[in-house]
């Protein structure tokens, strides 16, 4: 069994910073992509951010130069600090992972966290 944990949102004004983080625990083998996705009132889910093992990254055009993700493999946990919010940043955030066991491969999601920017 497989599980992601998700932390860090919470209510920020605009121009502020926060730090999502997102770890995977249960019977792991390995893990591949891990990444961030956002779903805000009325719109459909976007991709915020995905990291792959190796380290290559690939950012929503909305958050270039103001998110970054990293990864702590050692630790299975996926990070994102978000610089410069803004308003259009406030959304449900959650993180994904494709993750390996000894008997299956398959996407894994967290439970979501908002994050609320706003003054």
């Amino acid at each position: 069994q497989v599980q992601l944990v998700g932390s860090g949102g919470g209510w920020v004004q605009p121009g502020g910073s926060l730090r999502l983080s997102c770890a995977a625990s249960g019977s792991i083998v390995s893990i591949h992509r891990m990444g961030w996705y956002r779903q805000a009132p009325g719109k459909q889910r976007e991709l915020v951010a995905t990291m792959t093992t190796g380290g290559s990254t690939d950012y929503a055009d909305s958050v270039k130069g103001r998110f970054i993700i990293s990864r702590d493999n050692a630790q299975n946990t996926v990070y994102l600090q978000m610089n410069n919010l803004k308003p259009e940043d406030t959304a449900v955030y959650d993180c994904n992972a494709i993750i390996s066991t000894l008997t299956h491969t398959g996407l894994y999601w967290g439970q979501g966290t908002q994050v609320t920017v706003s003054s």
